[in-house]
């Protein structure tokens, strides 16, 4: 009986770690290959904000990429296109222009609660599409939002850069956000 339950134990390890390492399948789906270039945790005031992934197609200098985000809070789709206006303008955004693009968040981001994902997908010819657990929302075409949005984590100016840290690892942003390194 004991080998019996340290077999099953051990066999539910490898599930888990399984499923963990495996890329989300709407991310798959789009950046096939998708892999798995960094993540790392947002901490505010030591509260735990969420956890992200930054995913690439094939190797590095493609342009394709995704950012995954799973809650580990409960926010309103208001507070999370607010506090992503902000960001934008200081990113340098003109007030204006991100006040537009915060409307436009404002009208599709869900209230999301601790463990659920909100994932966008950066393609040249899309734009962002916008996934909310896996299931699409939404997409904003244009590379002038796209490079606004990502560069509130991929920007050298960000204000998250140990987060930004985690995500890059030793290497670049992706091409929409920086040319070269």
């Amino acid at each position: 009986m004991k080998y019996f339950l340290v077999t099953l134990c051990s066999f539910a390890c490898l599930l888990s770690a399984a499923s963990l390492a495996r890329e989300p399948i709407h991310i798959e789906s789009i950046l096939s290959p998708a892999k798995l270039q960094g993540s790392g945790k947002l901490t505010w005031w030591g509260l735990d904000v969420y956890d992200a992934a930054l995913y690439r197609a094939g190797n590095l200098s493609s342009p394709e990429f995704a950012l995954d985000l799973r809650y580990q809070k409960s926010f309103t789709g208001l507070s999370i296109a607010n506090r992503t206006t902000e960001e934008m303008k200081k990113m340098g955004v003109p007030e204006m222009q991100a006040v537009l693009w915060g409307r436009e968040l404002a009208s599709f981001l869900p209230n999301v609660e601790s463990g659920q994902t909100l994932t966008a997908i950066y393609s040249p010819k899309q734009g962002t599409l916008f996934y909310y657990d896996g299931k699409q929302i939404a997409q904003v075409k244009g590379a002038d939002f796209s490079k606004a949005f990502f560069g509130i984590w991929f920007d050298s100016k960000t204000s998250a850069p140990k987060l930004r840290s985690e995500l890059l690892g030793q290497n670049c942003p992706p091409p929409l956000i920086s040319e070269g390194c």
